[in-house]
């Protein structure tokens, strides 16, 4: 999915045991919120930003091209940018890792035993339409979405047991179960729909047609396939409430989808479009020397990511036997060469991973300590004997792109899970070849893959690259049908709920979650439940270590690299607050259009 609300929607959900009850203009996970009730916007917008202009940029992801503007649903691709579209209950605080604020509910309750949260709506709140939002609004959405929504909207919602509408401008969610610290904050931030539009359009198929919210955009313009443009509504209901003030300035965003990386990349420098944060490191490093950026422009700015990093790497499809020992798993990660892919492809830019957690307090150490070892010792003997002593951490090659030492050590640890070579290739005792096809959509990828393929081709293995379409990829993925693919897991800074849709028993074999190595472990899936029903950041922290250490040691991944900057390319014609949103990249939200700044340039060009 590539709208923000569908990850907004899931990962912003732990909640304390200590809960209220009390009517509060806000949630938070583990300790007060930062904003009280009075405040008039948040720290790092500026509250007198202008609306207006356009800001254009590229589509990203593996989304280079879209067929549908329906993104709560498993079927199509749709469009980025949906989120703008929609409100929710309650939005996020940038600055804060796990706290939001009234948006259109104005303050929610919840409930001393923490099995329910009742939501009192502003009754200024309305749609794109001008028809009202009510009670019987939330109650539709949340019921529809938890019935047909995508899996990664519907699964974190399995223990809300109902949702009712207590008067017009009142609602009422109930939970089951013992974990439901994280539920509140959950369905606080699921999209809004309209009872009524979806009466008349079916929720559960593709569709063009620009569906109706509640949010800051509409959509004005589409070319399918191309782009598609957003404007900002003039009679936005709550623009300035105070978690909107200084948000949303521009009058027109518009997505730009490219089919080819060159040309995407040439036409940020023709001034087709505005912006592109850079993933390609030899474009941030070579790619820049022309006139534009020289004359200042062409800007370049690096923003800090203080975000958890996620987990990015060759996925591995434990659901097919040849993936299925950890033995072989192993073997393959040793022959991907990173230090060589980093010098002579990335320059130098980027920093191996080693944790689905990098970049956070959350990544597994050196021993386990006592609180992880606590969570661990039930299952000695039923998890591997590494888990307890030095993490598991990717091999360090010698940078030659060829490690020998590495790759004998795969060899022989792929004869001792039974792949042997027989006339040059490996294979396993029913005479089968081992093979690998690594798919992919850009061939940008094909010279990161190459030099991997190439060294397991030199230890027998008959691995091939296929490049395919994004509709093909995207329902491969959804389906599960691959050997190996390469995806970014994107972890919250406060993770519950949807932990359970990345790498729990019950998501291996969920068409459209984020199992993608299909991980069935019952040690696993006890840890996921100890992070959703920790009670302080201390035991998220801790259950979150063990989890990563068992996820480590299964060798489920061939971890790739990060970093923790944004770098980002855009034409001089924007401003923006001083203070960066501390766990955002900020530049949609709390940017705006400088029309001194954009006649300078028109001037210059």
């Amino acid at each position: 999915m590539a709208t923000r609300y569908l990850l907004a929607a899931l990962v912003w959900v732990a909640f304390a045991t200590n809960a209220w009850s009390e009517p509060r203009h806000g949630l938070s996970a583990f300790g007060e919120l930062k904003y009280p009730a009075d405040f008039t916007n948040f720290d790092y917008v500026n509250p007198d930003a202008p609306k207006g202009g356009l800001l254009s940029m590229i589509g990203t992801g593996n989304l280079i091209t879209f067929d549908s503007f329906n993104g709560f649903i498993l079927k199509g691709n749709p469009v980025q940018g949906l989120t703008y579209l929609f409100d929710t209950l309650m939005t996020r605080a940038d600055d804060e890792p796990d706290s939001i604020y009234g948006l259109v509910a104005h303050s929610a309750e919840v409930a001393e035993d923490g099995m329910s949260v009742t939501f009192f709506l502003r009754p200024e709140a309305e749609f794109s339409d001008g028809t009202p939002v009510r009670a019987v609004d939330i109650v539709r959405s949340f019921d529809i979405i938890k019935a047909d929504g995508h899996p990664f909207l519907a699964m974190p919602l399995r223990d809300v047991e109902s949702a009712e509408a207590v008067d017009k401008l009142t609602v009422r969610y109930t939970f089951t179960g013992s974990l439901t610290r994280d539920l509140p904050l959950l369905v606080a931030q699921l999209p809004v729909l309209s009872s009524v539009w979806y009466e008349a359009n079916d929720f559960t198929t593709t569709s063009l047609t620009p569906p109706l919210g509640s949010g800051p955009y509409v959509i004005d313009d589409y070319q399918l396939g191309r782009s598609v443009t957003y404007r900002l509504r003039e009679d936005y209901w709550a623009r300035d409430l105070p978690v909107n003030r200084g948000r949303f300035n521009f009058g027109e965003l518009r997505y730009e989808f490219y089919r080819d990386p060159t040309a995407e990349f040439e036409a940020l420098k023709a001034g087709e479009y505005d912006l592109r944060e850079e993933f390609t490191s030899r474009n941030w490093a070579t790619g820049y020397d022309v006139a534009s950026v020289r004359d200042g422009l062409l800007n370049r700015v690096i923003i800090p990511d203080e975000r958890v990093s996620g987990a990015q790497g060759f996925f591995l499809n434990t659901r097919l036997e040849k993936f299925s020992d950890p033995v072989v798993r192993e073997a393959l990660a040793l022959a991907f060469d990173f230090e060589w892919t980093n010098r002579n492809q990335f320059y130098d830019l980027y920093v191996r991973t080693e944790s689905f957690f990098e970049n956070s307090s959350m990544k597994a150490e050196g021993l386990p300590g006592p609180g992880e070892l606590a969570l661990l010792e039930p299952w000695r003997g039923q998890i591997p004997d590494s888990v307890f002593g030095e993490v598991v951490i990717p091999p360090v090659s010698d940078g030659s792109g060829q490690d020998r030492s590495l790759l004998r050590q795969a060899s022989n640890l792929l004869n001792q899970a039974g792949w042997t070579i027989v006339d040059g290739k490996r294979q396993n005792s029913a005479g089968e070849v081992f093979e690998i096809e690594f798919i992919i959509i850009s061939p940008t990828w094909e010279r990161v893959v190459a030099p991997y393929v190439k060294n397991l081709v030199l230890l027998g293995i008959d691995a091939t690259i296929r490049r395919i379409d994004p509709s093909q990829f995207e329902e491969r993925i959804k389906t599960f049908d691959f050997d190996v693919v390469t995806q970014r897991y994107i972890i919250d800074n406060t993770p519950g709920a949807e932990l359970r849709n990345y790498w729990s028993s019950d998501a291996a074999n969920t068409q459209g979650s984020r199992n993608l190595s299909g991980i069935s472990n019952p040690a696993i899936d006890a840890m996921i439940e100890a992070m959703i029903g920790a009670t302080s950041r201390v035991e998220l922290e801790t259950s979150a270590r063990a989890l990563d250490r068992l996820l480590r040691a299964g060798h489920y991944w061939v971890p790739h690299w990060f970093k923790n900057i944004h770098t980002i390319a855009f034409w001089d014609r924007f401003s923006w607050p001083d203070v960066k949103p501390q766990f955002e990249r900020g530049v949609i939200e709390t940017w705006w259009f400088d029309a001194d700044k954009a006649a300078r340039l028109e001037s210059l060009r």
